[in-house]
């Protein structure tokens, strides 16, 4: 990798990580709509597509526990830390699919919900190991409700809104 394109990927993903750190004030601090609307998923799945899958590690754990030892939002165990390797598992899968799929509208879906569901697959394994270390539970019903039907809207909102940034994006900078 060139300089110039390492400097591009440098600064693509500090941008992505500010972001990560601002898109929940979005969501004016109620911590049932930020659960719901996933505003950290958006920055990091987009670090992986664009600048690859190590800023997207990087990126992806980074973010949540950079914003609980902040600002206390998520609280650190267990949420910021599964949250971390959520992240960076959403970021990884997208950007290795992408990376070796062609860059067309339906594989940059596959790539999409595949992220998705990888990522939430690690976020139930980390719970059922952070609840387990901790001694609580985490059970099926748990994962499914914190996975699935609590994030509706922010699986709608990625699903709308990042393919539509990939595709113009990249065919935007993919000289970069």
């Amino acid at each position: 990798m060139n300089t110039r394109n390492r400097l591009y990927k440098t600064v693509l993903a500090a941008l992505f990580l500010a972001l990560a750190y601002v898109m929940p004030f979005l969501t004016g601090q109620i911590p049932e709509i930020g659960a719901m609307l996933c505003p950290l998923h958006i920055p990091v799945i987009l670090c992986g597509f664009f600048c690859g899958w190590q800023w997207g590690i990087a990126v992806g754990i980074t973010s949540p526990l950079l914003r609980s030892l902040m600002l206390g939002m998520p609280p650190l165990f267990p949420t910021a830390v599964c949250m971390a390797f959520e992240l960076a598992a959403y970021a990884v899968v997208a950007a290795l699919m992408h990376k070796h799929l062609p860059r067309k509208r339906p594989f940059v879906y596959l790539s999409l919900i595949t992220a998705m569901l990888a990522g939430r697959i690690v976020w139930g394994i980390a719970m059922l190991v952070c609840m387990g270390l901790s001694g609580g539970t985490f059970t099926l019903g748990a994962f499914i409700a914190g996975a699935f039907v609590n994030a509706v809207p922010g699986i709608i909102v990625q699903l709308v809104l990042i393919p539509v940034l990939v595709m113009t994006l990249d065919r935007r900078y993919r000289r970069i």
